[in-house]
């Protein structure tokens, strides 16, 4: 019986042209985002190849100047002398931090086009080279990027809500559902058949013409740690559209009109997806309000020049707890600008460490309480899952940052010593100096947290057909 009433509504579908073009216009919507997907994750590509090769030239133009000084053709300033290690510490022999798209980039562009995927880093405070954000579209970042996540959280539904909201009304106002029931066949089964086909229809396309795009746009899905984000990737789409098709049927189990169905469809979308996600944000920012990017500034500002007025006295006693960096043969210049500024620089990130500490605290506290009640709307669930599997999330931002302050961390410890002894680099010591390597978060935190999300998502869905099946006994066969 079940794959008769398949037969008749695969029948009923195929007659309607209206079914073939919004599948078609859904397949167009998928193709629109991967390519915007993709074509972000280029541009990050690009920009991440150019500053590797400035980086490459800018070491080789300063080991060229160094064989010039060494054979006498040329002279040059200490503040622009490449055997400086001020000079090569700072700008001149920086090393970029860069952290590479994800394995599913193209699939979601999240949070990637807000946050910083490289930094320079040099010997000056971390606040320094951190706050140098690339100037983005405000209008652009606020509305997000159409790319195939967002066609997932917010058309997808509307196509199930559409083939959907009429599943047993339309049969009751045509006549024909008393007829059905006459039949050797139980409401469930029936509603049941025609939920399957049209699951079917809907997810074959949203899951399988994504996965065909992003190979054909240079996408590899058996790239390191790409398999399995792939695979959870289909499970959390597969289950989030579950959950519509679930709420569809337990609309129609009440037994309303068609128009009433869609009614309330409409108003479940606009809470579920738009209402609950936005009051979500407003909460976390208003339970945990971050100080703004200007007052960071300032009191970054503030800071250096308290330190920079007691140069010479923080200098001295930086020199009293690190005697083993005094210059050998001589006593300190305590006037030295660059040693001064070590000593400043010191001070500085002290003064500032509980003004860091606040905001990191209140960013963990709003990214906190958005995950704690991302349940009550699966279209947050959702955006988390694929925003993680695409390497798009802040989860991955905040494990770059972490990497990025170890590197700088790193980077002090080799330049501040040579400086303050006023050592000479050669153009051979350029080799030696540290390198950042990116490393992924472990994937067991990631498929955690990805799974947390997929099980509240069939949680939920099972309460929500659950309810609907009890509805459905009580279904009212007449009008």
């Amino acid at each position: 019986m079940l794959g008769r009433i398949i037969r008749h509504e695969l029948r009923n579908l195929s007659a309607d042209r209206t079914l073939t073009l919004v599948v078609m216009i859904f397949a167009l919507l998928i193709g629109y985002g991967l390519y915007n997907g993709a074509t972000w994750v280029d541009f990050q590509r690009a920009t991440l190849r150019a500053a590797g090769e400035e980086e490459i030239a800018r070491i080789a133009g300063a080991r060229a100047v160094i064989e010039e000084i060494d054979s006498g053709r040329s002279e040059v300033p200490r503040f622009a002398d490449p055997r400086s290690p001020a000079f090569a510490g700072g700008a001149g022999g920086a090393r970029y931090a860069v952290m590479p798209p994800g394995p599913l980039a193209a699939l979601a562009v999240g949070q990637s086009d807000l946050y910083p995927y490289y930094f320079k880093v040099t010997r000056q405070s971390r606040q320094t080279f951190t706050g140098n954000d690339e100037i983005e579209n405000p209008a652009l970042l606020s509305a997000g990027r159409f790319d195939p996540a967002f066609v997932i959280i917010y058309l997808y539904p509307l196509l199930i809500l559409a083939l959907c909201y009429n599943l047993l009304s339309q049969e009751k106002e045509q006549g024909t559902l008393q007829m059905i029931m006459s039949q050797p066949v139980a409401l469930r089964t029936f509603v049941f058949g025609k939920v399957l086909l049209r699951a079917t229809v809907v997810l074959v396309p949203a899951i399988v013409l994504t996965l065909i795009g992003f190979l054909a746009l240079g996408g590899e899905i058996f790239a390191e740690g790409a398999w399995w984000r792939c695979l959870l990737w289909v499970l959390v789409v597969a289950a989030y559209g579950l959950f519509w098709f679930g709420a569809a049927i337990l609309v129609n189990s009440i037994g309303g009109a068609s128009a009433s169905n869609a009614l309330a469809l409409a108003g479940m979308w606009l809470l579920l997806v738009l209402v609950l996600p936005s009051l979500l944000g407003v909460a976390a920012s208003t339970s945990y309000p971050a100080p703004s990017r200007v007052e960071m500034i300032q009191a970054v500002r503030r800071a250096s020049a308290e330190a920079s007025a007691q140069g010479s006295r923080l200098l001295a006693r930086y020199y009293e707890d690190h005697p083993e960096l005094a210059p050998a043969g001589g006593a300190p210049d305590m006037n030295d600008f660059y040693a001064r500024s070590i000593a400043v620089q010191t001070e500085t990130e002290k003064m500032m460490q509980p003004v860091m500490e606040y905001f990191d605290r209140q960013v963990l506290g709003q990214q906190h309480l958005s995950e704690n009640f991302r349940f009550l709307s699966p279209a947050v669930i959702t955006q988390a899952a694929l925003n993680d599997l695409s390497g798009a999330s802040a989860h991955r931002y905040r494990h770059f940052l972490g990497l990025v302050e170890q590197f700088h961390h790193r980077w002090l410890e080799y330049f501040n010593p040579r400086i303050l002894r006023q050592a000479r680099l050669t153009a051979r010591d350029y080799d030696s100096f540290p390198v950042f390597a990116f490393k992924e978060e472990p994937a067991g935190a990631v498929v955690a947290r990805v799974m947390k999300g997929l099980l509240g998502l069939l949680v939920t869905t099972a309460v929500v057909v659950w309810l609907a099946l009890r509805r459905l006994r009580r279904y009212p066969l007449t009008a």
